[in-house]
């Protein structure tokens, strides 16, 4: 598989502080101000505002999206606003001007990062409310302003949260459980195997009393994980309550890296079932992990593989790229391309089946996403699996994270996923074979659906023609598209069962793939 390598661009920073002024010339420097650093202000928005500037997918001027942060601390102090008029940036309050700078030139991230600075220290000496906000609150106030005035999915996230994704994303130091809150005290309800709460006996329905002799006794959830996670290689004490066990229990465990499961697996008569709820940085170890237990478990017998992303809104793209790749042989994967020359990649399969060439059966719905679609879309296009479910999402754009001075981080869009056959995922998603919006399954068996799927092979087709040919600003257009099989959330076991089905008839799969083909070969090369 062939993945182009992300290259950061070194920022050099040039650290001027101007002091906020009421008249138009510039101000002269400043170094300290009352609780709110100034050093690292200016670091934090040279930095976010530089990286908008050159790597958001669309032309993003500092001077317009500056105003549009600076408006921003308005959702602090509404007695404050921010208005740009021919060269001059005016800070007033209650409609007064307090203030007024020249501007710097349009494409000048930095400057406009220093006006910033110099607006918010001005804004601190006439507003109460800037004055008690902390440094993070302003951070956020500017940055969510700006980022969603760009679109939907570019967000900010403080220190705070910008930590929780991280470990979302590549793990964290902890112990491996999952718990609830019971009568005040945290009991396990889960405990991941081969980490270090495994190792240490620990089982269900343990209540935890004390970590290092601190009482968890009224803590709230996220107060008990902040006691539990720490350094990797970190060593803690825990105190549990056992049933059966007249005295506590006391474990010495040392922290090791926890990275969630996302994926997991088993199989009915021959049929495999890999589940994948998301995708983080081990989620294609696991999803290969699983596929050879299957053959270990089932060797020849493996008649079909069900990969479930129903419900599966996306997480980390190179995962998903190397899941689709697991199954794919030969060809394009996926690509993606923006404004920035990094964010113009393309992903092409290494060249081995390892579910060696058994049928392969995708479940989406309305809430499978991003990552989940490229995957999906992958298979589809290729020829390589039938879709069964509603159509996805339709979130089609990548972000790349930013991490910034204050270990907050914003997350960016910055290209769009293109499908191998050429069409943009984004508003649009991934139309299946077999559509199951709408149906209830109590009122209908699953051969009935395939069969009028099948019936109506003619209609489906050409909804495939035209849904790889839009164009991506089309939106009306792609209502009316994702109309035909209307997005829905599908949680039921009705969807496996209608994949189980065709799985285990062979001709009948043969069949569904060799109907949907000419659609797909109208896009793409096929031999």
């Amino acid at each position: 598989m062939k993945i182009a390598n992300t290259r950061w661009p070194t920022l050099k920073i040039v650290l001027v502080v101007l002091f906020a002024s009421a008249c138009t010339q510039k101000p002269p420097k400043v170094t300290t101000n009352e609780n709110y650093p100034i050093t690292l202000a200016t670091e934090v928005f040279s930095t976010g505002f530089d990286n908008i500037s050159e790597r958001y997918i669309e032309i993003a001027s500092p001077a317009q999206f500056t105003v549009e942060g600076l408006k921003g601390l308005g959702s602090i102090d509404p007695t404050v606003t921010f208005a740009a008029v021919e060269g001059e940036v005016f800070l007033k309050v209650n409609n007064k001007i307090a203030g007024r700078y020249r501007t710097p030139k349009t494409n000048d991230a930095k400057g406009w990062a220093e006006l910033t600075v110099e607006m918010v220290v001005l804004g601190r000496q006439v507003s109460t409310g800037l004055k008690k906000a902390t440094p993070e609150k302003i951070y956020e106030a500017v940055f969510d302003s700006i980022l969603s005035s760009l679109d939907i999915y570019s967000r900010y996230a403080g220190a705070s949260e910008a930590k929780k994704n991280r470990e979302k994303r590549d793990g964290f130091g902890g112990i491996g459980i999952r718990f609830r809150i019971i009568k005040d005290l945290p009991e396990v309800i889960w405990v991941m195997p081969k980490t270090p709460a495994f190792r240490a006996g620990l089982k269900l329905g343990d209540r935890m009393t004390h970590v290092d002799s601190v009482s968890l006794s009224g803590l709230r959830q996220d107060q008990v994980i902040d006691k539990l996670r720490g350094p990797i290689g970190s060593t803690l004490s825990l105190s549990i309550i056992r049933q059966g066990e007249n005295s506590q229990v006391l474990s010495k465990i040392k922290r090791a890296l926890i990275v969630m499961e996302t994926v997991t697996y088993e199989h009915h008569k021959g049929i495999v079932s890999i589940k994948i709820r998301n995708f983080n940085q081990n989620t294609a170890r696991d999803t290969l992990k699983n596929l050879k237990k299957a053959h270990e478990d089932l060797g020849n017998e493996v008649k079909g593989i069900v990969l479930d992303m129903r419900g599966n809104s996306g997480g980390v793209l190179g995962q998903s790229i190397k899941v689709a790749d697991l199954f794919l042989a030969k060809g394009r994967i996926s690509e993606t391309r923006g404004r920035h020359p990094d964010s113009l990649q393309f992903y092409d399969a290494s060249g081995r089946d390892m579910a060696y060439g058994r049928p392969v059966v995708v479940l989406v719905d309305g809430k499978s996403a991003s990552a989940a679609e490229v995957t999906a879309a992958a298979l589809q296009d290729q020829g390589r699996a039938v879709i069964i479910g509603t159509s996805s999402f339709g979130k089609g754009t990548v972000q790349t994270v930013i991490r910034l001075p204050n270990e907050g981080e914003i997350t960016l869009t910055w290209s769009r996923l293109i499908t191998p056959s050429g069409y943009k995922l984004q508003g649009l998603g991934i139309f299946p074979m077999i559509c199951t919006s709408g149906i209830d399954g109590n009122n209908i068996n699953e051969n009935s659906v395939i069969k009028n799927a099948l019936a109506n092979q003619t209609r489906t087709t050409r909804v495939l023609k035209a849904w790889r040919s839009i164009s991506y600003l089309e939106k009306q257009k792609h209502k009316e598209l994702r109309s035909f099989c209307p997005p829905e959330r599908r949680k039921d076991k009705f969807d496996s069962t209608v994949a189980e089905t065709m799985l285990h008839n062979k001709a009948l799969y043969t069949y569904a793939l060799k109907t949907f083909n000419s659609s797909r070969c109208s896009a793409m090369t096929c031999k």
